[in-house]
């Protein structure tokens, strides 16, 4: 029985999506929700799995093509997995007889666009595939290989010295939607960058002592900073209520909830899931909802609906390194708290020169909704929250 595969439903605030990857080619076996083709678009990339055992039968949507909602991007076999000599075979019989008239290679919509950007003749290339198929596997071995008639001396490529080999690449949809965001964010608002520095010594110390416990009790969830800046924002923003808020064409809006955004680094480009309701989280569900959404963000496993929203963000630039920087704006949101390494310098206590954990927090506001006093006042208070723990559980 033959299927339709189609596009996932794509959300109102997606137009459309790009085909990636072909996971699986025709007449490859598949299994039953095995992953055969990824789809990216502006937001996450979507997996697109198996509706049974079977094999791809046609590839309509190539790889770099556009798809629509719901689009037909291939035909599947049902039960052609299992016996792929019989359904695939029926169907590359008449295709084998043409390219042998007209000598010329089958390849899969894969490796025809790999052979042109890599300026590759597919008459030359061995096809690996059912039938001979030139996969884009063999474009790949054939663009790196030596011609068969070439000596074996000749199989590394010599560069000129002084040459500049340059190589373009055109965007993925997702990175060029992150630069059309950051373009619009410093475009668009009156963004301004304060600064102060925290001790995370009492942190450090407070860890130190309960990160056992506190992983044993809470069924090996572990500790970290992050749950600490989580619940240190929650409260800060429940007292400024304009770092919370977004602007809406010319209303203010006020939340009365924390929808906190944390910015993390996938191999596709930087994401924000959200943790919804934070001010209804205690520190262990903060650090577990962390922790599993920078795992699935790295795995590119995020839904859309799961980076959607947001009323504040957090981004750490320190697990890279950075020292200071001025995070840019996620909009609607008026306001972002970036984090950094930490670093121990000399710092004066009470008159006394002391070797401190230190770190430097940045936060970059929109100035057309919050001043520069509000803005101060709600990196104090985070500071403050930070220094002494205590101060979060009392809400003081």
């Amino acid at each position: 029985m033959t299927i339709e595969i189609k596009a996932p439903t794509f959300p109102e605030s997606v137009q459309d999506g790009t085909v990636a990857t072909w996971h699986k080619q025709p007449g490859e076996a598949v299994s039953r929700d095995e992953l055969i083709v990824d789809i990216e678009t502006d937001k996450v990339v979507l997996e697109v799995v198996a509706p049974a055992d079977g094999a791809i039968s046609e590839i309509i949507k190539g790889e770099g093509d556009t798809v629509l909602s719901n689009e037909v991007i291939a035909k599947f076999e049902e039960g052609a997995g299992a016996s792929a000599e019989a359904a695939p075979a029926a169907a590359e019989a008449p295709a084998a007889a043409a390219p042998a008239a007209a000598g010329e290679k089958i390849a899969m919509p894969s490796a025809k666009k790999m052979a042109a950007e890599k300026g590759v003749d597919l008459a030359g290339v061995e096809g690996t595939g059912k039938g001979g198929r030139v996969l884009k596997e063999d474009v790949m071995k054939a663009g790196t290989a030596p011609a068969a008639s070439a000596p074996a001396a000749a199989a590394q490529v010599e560069v000129a010295a002084g040459e500049r080999v340059e190589k373009r690449v055109p965007m993925t949809r997702m990175r060029k939607r992150i630069a059309e965001r950051l373009l619009d964010a410093s475009q668009s608002t009156a963004m301004l960058t304060t600064f102060n520095e925290v001790n995370m010594k009492p942190i450090m110390d407070l860890r130190k002592n309960y990160k056992d416990l506190f992983e044993k009790t809470h069924n090996g969830t572990r500790l970290g900073f992050m749950g600490f800046f989580v619940k240190a924002a929650v409260e800060a923003l429940k007292r400024y209520s304009a770092v919370n808020a977004s602007i809406d064409g010319n209303d203010i809006v006020y939340h009365g909830y924390q929808d906190i955004g944390v910015a993390v680094s996938s191999p596709k480009g930087l994401v924000v899931p959200i943790l919804r309701n934070a001010e209804n989280m205690g520190l262990a569900d903060m650090e577990n909802n962390i922790r599993d959404l920078g795992v699935r963000a790295r795995d590119g496993k995020l839904s859309i609906d799961e980076m959607t929203g947001g009323t504040f963000t957090i981004t750490n630039g320190g697990v890279f390194g950075s020292l200071l920087s001025t995070p840019i704006l996620n909009p609607p949101q008026t306001a972002i708290l970036g984090m950094h390494k930490i670093q121990e310098r000399p710092m004066a206590v009470n008159g006394k020169v002391e070797i401190l954990p230190m770190m430097y927090l940045a936060l970059s506001y929109d100035h057309r909704l919050i001043d520069g006093k509000e803005a101060v006042g709600f990196l104090v208070a985070i500071k403050e929250m930070i220094e002494d723990p205590a101060r979060i559980l009392l809400e003081v």
